[in-house]
């Protein structure tokens, strides 16, 4: 596969039975060969993007020292300010030419998860910022809940399977900012090749290039979304609870030609996490005699801690 596929979930939640499972059968199969879409239809509207990158272009416009007030260390950037390159992929010793916030889970009824998480950290200069923040989280959570639906459907399990680990779930909202580049990068690129942890992400802002996924034949290709399209694609979390049916693709984020070094780019991707006490165990649906059990029994707090100490957010 070559490009990356576009489907519609407004196809996915109208009353027509045959563009529902058009859409499940779409999905289904951009995952298990190349783990990305890009997906119209969501719920969110215009307005609202526009709201949200102007008040994080406001945000990122702060002095340093405005912004280092909220940064704290030692919850491993859950919340909050992380500053300009201390993020590194796995296995990569360079930090990613990046800086970044972090909104969490909004916990209305269900207090032991209240106190598990942190608070999301509010941004005195900026009213505007944290309410923005909190509307896209739920309109982009809801709708990770429906793409999820689609998946279960494909994989032969109850519709609303996912519903019950997603709620409340431990999911984050990361405006990024690239800023522009004053030097030659030695080896450092914008966003080194990962793969996300989670179960799916949806990214705002993949219009023009930068965004590139890496195919089954090891080739990097072009990732462009429309303007009124978000791309979508599978964490490692998914990956491993289907045995590796849907495939986590690996993605980066590459340096733009010299020519454009002086410019910023933002990019706001979702984190869809489940709650921590999720079992990941490979799903029976996905395990027959050519495709044995692959993957050890793991919860998804456990996984989610494994990778934050792997990405040197957190210290053993």
């Amino acid at each position: 596969m070559n490009s990356i596929p576009s489907v519609n979930l407004s196809d996915f939640l109208s009353n027509d039975p045959n563009k529902k499972q058009a859409f499940v059968d779409a999905i289904g199969k951009a995952y298990e060969e190349i783990g990305f879409v890009a997906l119209k239809g969501h719920f969110l509207n215009d307005d609202l993007v526009e709201t949200l990158y102007k008040e994080v272009k406001r945000f990122f416009d702060l002095p340093l020292e405005t912004k280092q007030k909220y940064e704290i260390p030692e919850i491993g950037g859950q919340r909050g300010y992380v500053s300009f390159g201390k993020e590194s992929a796995k296995g990569k010793k360079e930090g990613d030419l990046k800086e970044f916030w972090h909104f969490g889970q909004y916990v209305e009824d269900n207090d032991a998860l209240k106190m598990e998480y942190h608070d999301n950290v509010i941004v005195e200069e900026l009213p505007g910022f944290n309410k923005v923040g909190k509307e896209t989280y739920q309109m982009l959570e809801k709708t990770a809940k429906y793409v999820l639906r689609a998946l279960a459907l494909h994989l032969g399990i109850e519709e609303t399977y996912f519903d019950k680990y997603i709620h409340n779930g431990n999911s984050i909202l990361r405006p990024i900012h690239y800023p522009p580049i004053t030097e030659e990068p030695k080896e450092a690129v914008r966003a080194a090749a990962h793969g996300d942890i989670n179960l799916i992400t949806l990214l705002m802002g993949a219009q023009g290039r930068g965004l590139q996924v890496q195919n089954h034949k090891g080739e990097w290709i072009d990732a462009i979304a429309q303007p009124d399209e978000l791309m979508i694609n599978v964490g490692d979390m998914l990956s491993r609870h289907t045995n590796n049916k849907l495939k986590s693709t690996i993605h980066r984020v590459v340096n733009p030609p010299k020519e454009l070094w002086n410019t910023s780019r933002y990019s706001i991707p979702f984190f869809m996490h489940p709650v921590s006490d999720m079992k990941l165990n490979v799903l029976e649906e996905c395990i027959d005699e050519n495709h044995p059990k692959a993957f050890k029994d793991i919860t998804a707090g456990e996984f989610l801690n494994e990778r934050l100490v792997e990405l040197g957010l957190i210290k053993k």
